[in-house]
């Protein structure tokens, strides 16, 4: 299975706070892949320099560090993902979240995520 990971999710991860027992046994399950994707980054670089988001290091250190510690593969935004947009209902507002939901259409991904308006979409959630 290929599981996107949503930025809180990867956040979350990152600081060794617990997930559910679900989230994380396919997370650790090395009969999957794990992916964080360039628009999470984004978001995380963002939402820190705005002052909204303490990290206990810079987002380039974090992403890093906890991206090859936990073997999470970098995913980036294409085109394909991006015109899943014309089909997707405006149940989400988050720019953010409605680009993984857009990646997770496009490439066959599911998303591990808390949030229940992501659930709402096509495609299949773990948490």
């Amino acid at each position: 299975m290929k599981l996107l990971l949503d930025t809180c999710t990867f956040l979350w991860l990152a600081g060794s706070r617990a997930l559910p027992p679900r989230s994380t046994e396919a997370i650790q399950s090395p009969a999957n892949d794990v992916f964080l994707s360039s628009v999470s980054v984004w978001e995380i670089i963002t939402k820190h320099r705005a002052g909204r988001l303490p990290l206990p290091l810079v987002p380039e250190q974090l992403v890093t560090t906890e991206s090859l510690r936990r073997g999470v593969a970098a995913l980036s935004f294409d085109q394909d993902a991006a015109l899943q947009l014309t089909r997707l209902p405006d149940l989400h507002r988050d720019p953010f979240d409605r680009m993984l939901i857009c990646q997770a259409i496009a490439d066959g991904l599911v998303i591990v995520t808390p949030d229940p308006l992501i659930a709402q979409y096509p495609i299949r959630v773990i948490w």
